[in-house]
């Protein structure tokens, strides 16, 4: 299982922290230090649509418009840390974000 995140992002943490409790080897993948490659977000893109591009994020606050307006691959390239967090691939499958559903899914 892979957790793509950011070491900082505390919704990150609990996933993790969650996903090995309930016995899961998670491989993380810091973002930052490691930006995904192209194939990686059009991937992502692919799964979740512009979900992908956390529009609350104080990265997103401090664009230009004429930034905003770039396409999400664009931006998730340049600024990792506009990528909703964490992305969870398992079993071939990806989930976004760590709510009710993914918990469902992978607890």
């Amino acid at each position: 299982m892979k957790l793509y995140g950011i070491k900082a992002c505390d919704t990150c943490r609990a996933a993790r922290a969650a996903l090995e409790g309930a016995g899961h080897a998670v491989q993380f993948i810091d973002i930052r230090a490691e930006p995904l490659a192209p194939e990686k977000i059009e991937r992502f893109l692919a799964a979740f649509g512009d979900a992908c591009v956390n529009r609350r994020s104080t990265t997103w606050r401090g664009l230009s418009e004429a930034e905003r307006a770039e396409a999400p691959a664009t931006l998730l390239a340049r600024h990792p840390t506009l990528m909703k967090r964490p992305v969870i691939e398992a079993g071939g499958a990806l989930h976004l974000g760590w709510g009710a559903d993914v918990k469902a899914a992978l607890l």
